[in-house]
C-alpha cells in the first residue's frame, strides 16, 4: 500500500489504472477511521480491482464554532487500518494544495436539500462537502464511491450532485455500523466521557420508540415526533438540535409515514453533536 500526498501523483496513478481498465473503488474519509469506515473499505475491496481511501480533514465544511482544530487525527493509525483491509492507496493531500490561496470556486447544492436537518445549524457545510468531493472525484476518478447511511443527508445530496453534474461515479450507500449497545459509530464518540457515552444511547433508543409506534400502526408524523422528542428530553445531558421526519428523495417534511421515510436527528450530548437516523420501509 502507498500513501500519496501529491495531487499530481494521484492523478498519474489514476490515469494508469484507467488505461489498464481496472476499476477503482474510493472511500472518502476525514480520517480517524472507525468500524463504520472499515465496513466501507471492505465493501470497496470486495467489488473493485483497486481501492483508494482518501484521508483529508476538509476545513471548508466546518463552521467557525465547530471542532476542526480538535477533530482527531492519526494518519499512521489510519494507514495501518487501510493496509490491513487491503487498500491499495491512501490519498492524503495537503490542505494548501487542495485549497491554494487564490481558490475561489465552490460547488453549491440546491437549497431544497440543504435548508433542512443538518443544513439549518451548519450553514455552508454541504457546500464544503460537495466542493471537496467534486475535487476528489476529479483527482481519483473512481468508478464507485462508498458512503455510510449514518450521514443520510450527505448521501442523498452527493447522489444528486453526481447526477446533476454527470460525474462518472456510482454512489453506493452502506448500512450504519453500530456499537454493541446500538450507538452509531462516529469519530466524535471519542469526545464523550463515561457519563455522556451512556447518555448518547438516547438517540438510538428514541428512534426505536418511534419505530415501535409505526409498527403498531401509527402513521401521523406529528404524534411520532412528539414521542421521540419527549423521550430525548428525559435525558438531562441531551439537547436537541433537530428531530425530523422527511421523505428520502426530496427531504420534504411529511404528515404521514410512507415508504422511504427518514426519521433523522442531531442531538448534543454535552458539547458533542451526534447524529442518527432510520430509513422506514412500508
Amino acid at each position: 500500500m502507498q500513501i500519496i500526498t501529491k495531487i499530481e501523483k494521484m492523478q498519474q496513478i489514476s490515469d494508469s489504472i484507467k488505461v489498464s481498465r481496472q476499476s477503482i473503488g474510493m472511500v472518502p474519509t476525514m480520517g480517524y477511521l472507525h468500524d463504520g469506515h472499515k465496513s466501507l473499505i471492505k465493501k470497496a475491496r470486495e467489488n473493485n480491482d483497486i481501492v483508494v481511501v482518501s484521508v483529508f480533514l476538509n476545513p471548508i465544511q466546518f463552521g467557525p464554532d465547530e471542532d476542526f482544530e480538535n477533530y482527531p487525527r492519526d494518519l499512521e493509525r489510519d494507514a495501518k487500518i487501510c493496509e490491513e483491509l487491503g487498500a491499495d492507496y491512501v490519498f492524503h493531500p495537503d490542505k494548501d494544495d487542495m485549497y491554494p490561496r487564490d481558490f475561489s470556486t465552490f460547488v453549491v447544492p440546491g437549497e431544497s436539500m440543504t435548508n433542512v436537518l443538518c443544513g439549518v445549524s451548519r450553514p455552508g457545510h454541504f457546500r464544503g462537502v460537495c466542493t471537496v468531493l467534486t475535487k476528489l472525484f476529479s483527482i481519483v476518478r473512481p468508478d464507485n464511491a462508498y458512503f455510510g447511511e449514518k450521514d443520510i443527508q450527505q448521501l442523498s445530496i452527493v447522489t444528486k450532485l453526481v447526477s446533476d453534474l454527470n460525474l462518472r461515479v456510482n454512489i453506493i450507500g452502506c448500512p450504519i455500523v453500530r456499537e454493541e449497545d446500538g450507538l452509531a459509530k462516529s469519530s466524535r464518540n471519542t469526545y464523550l466521557n463515561d457519563e455522556e457515552r451512556k447518555a448518547a444511547l438516547v438517540l438510538r433508543n428514541s428512534i426505536l420508540e418511534g419505530k415501535k409506534l409505526i409498527d403498531s400502526g401509527e402513521m401521523d408524523t406529528e404524534v411520532i415526533l412528539k414521542s421521540i422528542v419527549n423521550f430525548i428530553n428525559e435525558e438531562p445531558l441531551a439537547k436537541i438540535d433537530y428531530v425530523e421526519i422527511v421523505d428520502f428523495d426530496t427531504f420534504e417534511k411529511i404528515e404521514k409515514i410512507k415508504d422511504n421515510t427518514i426519521i433523522a436527528m442531531a442531538v448534543y450530548i454535552g458539547k458533542t453533536r451526534l447524529i442518527d437516523n432510520i430509513l422506514v420501509r412500508i
